[in-house]
């Protein structure tokens, strides 16, 4: 315990540096993890649109499923780069009764920094076939 002051009080001189250290570390953890977060969200997003209108331009009449794979990966690599179209699969499956056209992406997690989730993530884009 430190010196008594007056009154009772003791001395807490220096605990302001103290405790802005340790709410200022936990502050900027917290703000990564939500800047991480987003990204991992937003890349996600980014690849299941591009899928889905992948195999919604690859369906069109006059269209094949190589289309389909092509415009997939132009739409993601305008969006967040040419890693994340590197794995891109198109084949014809059945959905719900339905002959659809699949695209599917299997991208790598973006990752902010050094530390963060690593693996892949896998998304998929039907469409219809007619």
């Amino acid at each position: 315990m430190g010196p008594r002051l007056r009154g009772g009080a003791t001395d807490e001189r220096g605990s302001a540096v103290a405790d802005f250290v340790m709410v200022g570390g936990l502050l900027t953890a917290l703000a990564l993890a939500v800047v991480q977060l987003a990204l991992v969200l937003h890349v996600r997003n980014v690849l299941i649109d591009a899928a889905a209108s992948g195999a919604r331009y690859g369906t069109l009449a006059d269209r094949t499923p190589a289309d389909a794979r092509q415009r997939t990966a132009d739409l993601i690599t305008g969006a967040v780069g040419a890693q994340y179209a590197a794995r891109i699969a198109v084949g014809r499956s059945e959905t719900s009764g339905v002959r659809t056209l699949e695209v599917r992406v299997v991208a790598p997690i973006p990752v902010v920094g050094l530390i963060g989730p690593v693996g892949t993530m896998e998304v998929a884009g039907h469409a219809p076939l007619l």
